[in-house]
């Protein structure tokens, strides 16, 4: 028998044997879970908590966090019933965005693909081509879906 008191990748609680209350532990758990799950975020990386969340929104706390956000920076940060729950963002985990991109965490940063726009005009074609394949090729690079060439 183990005498973990939470899991070891994503910080579940555990139930103690003999434990008291087990419904709090049991809920907190399901609370992260939820949070795991669903893996959906607003499309900015705030440092500051929005003042008036909804329960079930999700943000990647930006590099200089404040406030009840303090010292979480890269965190997703989620909001329920009982208030901020943070997630230590692990390797190679990605988020689905309100705005349809994904983020993925390299282990260091969060790395958000840029917005790319099809091409309008006409006049010059060949360097708007260029302009729109190379946005795709970076936001494909991003995503891990194509390596970077030296």
């Amino acid at each position: 028998m183990s005498d973990l008191s939470e899991s070891p990748r994503w910080h579940l609680p555990f139930l103690a044997v003999g434990q008291m209350q087990k419904e709090v532990t049991h809920n907190e758990a399901l609370s992260l879970i939820d949070l795991l799950l669903a893996r959906t975020a607003e499309s900015t990386m705030p440092n500051t908590p929005p003042a008036a969340p909804m329960v079930g929104q999700c943000w990647i706390v930006g590099t200089a966090p404040t406030g009840e956000w303090a010292g979480k920076a890269g965190f997703l940060a989620g909001w329920t019933s009982g208030g901020w729950r943070m997630i230590s963002a692990k390797a190679q985990m990605t988020v689905r965005l309100t705005d349809g991109r994904l983020a993925r965490f390299d282990g260091a940063v969060w790395q958000v693909p840029p917005q790319v726009t099809a091409p309008s005009g006409g006049a010059v074609i060949d360097s708007e081509a260029r302009i729109v394949i190379g946005a795709l090729i970076s936001a494909m690079q991003s995503q891990g879906l194509l390596s970077a060439t030296s």
